[in-house]
C-alpha cells in the first residue's frame, strides 16, 4: 500500500476520523487504494467515496465541481486565493455540528489537529481563557463551565487549530 498523501493543513487525518481504511473504489479515480475520505465534499452530485490521494491533488475538487471545506470564513480572514483553494478544494475537511470554520493566523490558514482535549483546555490559564471566551463568544463563566462538562466529540465542541508560523493554539466552538 502507498504511502497516504500529506496535507499541509490536516496533518493526521487518519487520527482525527477525516480519512479511514477501507477498500472501497474512489468514484473520481476508480481505485480501491486501501483509504477513503469519511466525510463529505460539498458538491451537486452525492459522492460517497473519495480517496484521499483524488483530495491531494484536486482531482476530486475538480471532477465533482466541489468543496471540502466552506472558503467563507478563509476569505473574510483575508488569506491569498492558493491557500483558500489549499484548504477548500485540497484538504479533508472535519466533522462539525454545524459548518466547519477554518481558523486563519498570520496570514494563513492554521493546521487541523481534531478535538480538543479536556486536559488541554483545563491547563489553560486566565488570560488564555479571557480570550478564548471572546474569540468563541462566552463569558468567561460560561465558558468555564462549558469546559468542565466539555468532552471531545460532544455538544459543544472545541476543535484545536494550530499557527503554522508561531505554533500558536486556536480553538473553533461549535454546538449541536
Amino acid at each position: 500500500m502507498e504511502p497516504l498523501p500529506e496535507f499541509k493543513y490536516h496533518p493526521d487525518p487518519v487520527k482525527t476520523g477525516a480519512i479511514g481504511k477501507s477498500e472501497a473504489v474512489c468514484q473520481c479515480c476508480g481505485r480501491a487504494r486501501g483509504y477513503i475520505y469519511t466525510r463529505t465534499i460539498y458538491a451537486e452530485d452525492e459522492i460517497e467515496h473519495i480517496c484521499p490521494w483524488c483530495i491531494a491533488s484536486g482531482d476530486a475538487a475538480e471532477k465533482f465541481n466541489g468543496d471540502f471545506v466552506d472558503a467563507h470564513p478563509l476569505a473574510q480572514a483575508g488569506l491569498s486565493e492558493e491557500i483558500i483553494k489549499e484548504v477548500s478544494r485540497r484538504t479533508p475537511a472535519y466533522e462539525s455540528w454545524q459548518q466547519e470554520s477554518w481558523l486563519a493566523c498570520c496570514d494563513d490558514a492554521c493546521e487541523f489537529h481534531g478535538d480538543a482535549t479536556k486536559n488541554e483546555l483545563l491547563a489553560l490559564i486566565q488570560d488564555e481563557l479571557v480570550s478564548l471566551a471572546k474569540e468563541v463568544g462566552f463569558t468567561f463563566e460560561v465558558l468555564s463551565d462549558v469546559i468542565t462538562h466539555y468532552e471531545p466529540k460532544g455538544s459543544p465542541a472545541l476543535y484545536k487549530f494550530v499557527c503554522r508560523d508561531f505554533g500558536k493554539v486556536k480553538y473553533h466552538c461549535d454546538f449541536h
